[in-house]
Formats: C-alpha cells, structure tokens, sequence
C-alpha cells in the first residue's frame, strides 16, 4: 500500500500579519525619502542615502566637473599675455629682411642718398647690415667692408653701435621664441583639457594687443622724433647711437625709412590681432559648443 501524501501547511495568522507589516514598513520607507531597507535576507538590510544626501553628492560631482584646473587657467592667462609680446617681435622680424629693404628702397618718394649711393649700393650694403644682425659673424663682419674707392664703409662708432643692436635683436629674438614655445605647450594642454579654453585665451590676448598697439600709435604719431629718442634711451648708451647725415648708417637707413618700420609695424600687429579678434569673438553658436561640451574628462573653458 502506498502511504497517503502529506499536505502542505498554511501559515499561520502571526506569519501573515508579520510580513505585511514588513511590506508597510519598506513602502513607507520609500515614500518618504528617509532611507529604504533592501531586504537581503530575512534580518539584514542595507539603508540608502536620504535624499538631502544624495543632492549634495550630485552638487560635489557637478562641481568637479564644472571646475577648471588651476593648470588651465595658468595657461589661458601665458597666452594672453604672450600673444602681443610674440606677434611684435614677428613683426620686427619681417623688417629685419632683405625683402623689406628692397621695397623701401624701390618704393615711390622713398628719399635718394644726397651723398652718392644708388639704388642698388643701398641694397647691397643694406642687406650686409641685415645679415650682420642675424647671422653669428663678430662686427669685423661690418668694420672689414669697404667701399667702390677702397675705403672703410662703415666707421668705428657705427659698428660698435650696430653690435649694441645686434645684442638687442638676438635677446628679442631669443626671448618671443622661448614664449611662443610656452604658448605652443599651452595650446597643446588647452586643446586636450578645455574645450574652448584656446580660444578664451586669444580673444583676450588680441584686445590686449589691440590696446597696446593702439596707445603706442598714438604716441608715435604725436610726436615721432620724441618716440624715436626715448625707444634709444631705453636699448642704447647715450651718445652712441647719434651719428652726422653722411655717415653710412644715416645714409642706408634715413628717417622715412624708420617711419616706414613703424607704420609697417603698427599695420601688421593691428591687422593679425584684429583678425584673431574676430575669429575668437563669443559667438552664440560658441558659447553653446561650449556648454555641450561640459561633461566628465573635458571640461569647457
């Protein structure tokens, strides 16, 4: 015979009652943001942040987000004041040419030498001076030079004073490379790290530019001898960057020719910055670029 099969037991009416005051309890839990037990077994739970808590996470998590590094900064603010320093000398550069000279020289109205240099004489010994300032040569370079009778070109004190300019020029020269290697590092980091911080940096170096080059024009254009002997005072030793009407310097590079530099300097410097100016600007389709971009591992400038 086979032996009857046992039937299954019903909870009883304490079970009952016990598990529906432990649903209550978890529903009520969750409907008033104070904590919600996850039931893990029959006695453990694990309680949640409230929700007071949980904002001020969200505040701390957008907040890093939302920061810029200190790094990012640091470089905004080098290439903003780099740009002007960088872009003059660039400009200096480009006067300091054989080209340069060579349209000053065939230039209409550009004044003859009243003394008997041609055209071409002022090419040839021009472009040796040029070439002495950015070459390595020592200034017998210059003072070995002689002329079409077999004369010493240039005299002693013109020499001197042309190896005072060359120590000038190579400092300067030197100098806005080491910046523009900065910036270049700079440009480099932004690019990676701040969606748009590059071009925060040049909009705010291009208005510096544009102030700076703008007071210096109106200061020169005031009063241009003025502004021609102060900039020797600063650079040059007094007395030795004055010289007679026919001594060779004054005769390849007479006054228009610096005022020519000037304008050339000035133009170029005022265009280049207002055109990054412009394409730096804060446009509205920027600005939303921008905001787009503010999320984790990229941070918005």
């Amino acid at each position: 015979m086979r032996a009857a099969s046992r039937m299954p037991q019903l909870p009883s009416d304490e079970e009952i009652a016990a598990a529906l005051a432990k649903s209550a309890a978890v529903a009520e839990a969750v409907a008033g943001g104070t904590g919600t037990p996850d039931v893990q077994g029959e006695d453990s739970a694990v309680v949640r942040p409230s929700a007071e808590e949980q904002a001020k996470r969200k505040a701390a998590r957008d907040k890093a987000v939302n920061t810029k590094p200190v790094l990012t900064r640091v470089f905004q603010v080098i290439i903003a004041v780099f740009y002007p320093i960088v872009l003059l000398v660039l400009a200096i550069r480009l006067v300091t040419t054989s080209t340069f000279l060579w349209i000053e020289y065939h230039r209409p109205g550009f004044p003859i030498d009243s003394f008997g240099f041609s055209t071409e004489d002022r090419l040839t010994y021009g472009s040796y001076t040029v070439d002495y300032l950015l070459n390595f040569a020592p200034p017998r370079y210059l003072g070995d030079l002689v002329n079409s009778i077999g004369n010493p070109l240039f005299l002693t004190r013109e020499v001197g004073h042309m190896a005072d300019v060359k120590t000038v020029i190579v400092m300067a020269f030197l100098s806005a490379l080491l910046l523009a290697v900065i910036m270049a590092i700079g440009v480099i980091y932004l690019s990676r790290r701040s969606f748009g911080g590059n071009r925060r940096a040049f909009f705010a170096g291009s208005i510096a530019t544009l102030v700076l080059i703008i007071a210096l024009g109106v200061f020169a254009a005031t009063g241009w001898e003025g502004f021609f002997t102060d900039f020797h005072k600063i650079f040059f030793a007094q007395g030795t960057w004055t010289f007679y009407t026919d001594d060779t310097l004054i005769r390849l590079f007479p006054s228009q020719f610096w005022l020519d530099s000037g304008i050339f300097i000035g133009a170029f410097v005022l265009v280049v910055s207002s055109l990054t100016l412009a394409f730096t600007w804060p446009t509205r389709e920027r600005r939303v670029a921008v905001i787009a971009a503010q999320r984790p591992g990229r941070r918005a400038a």
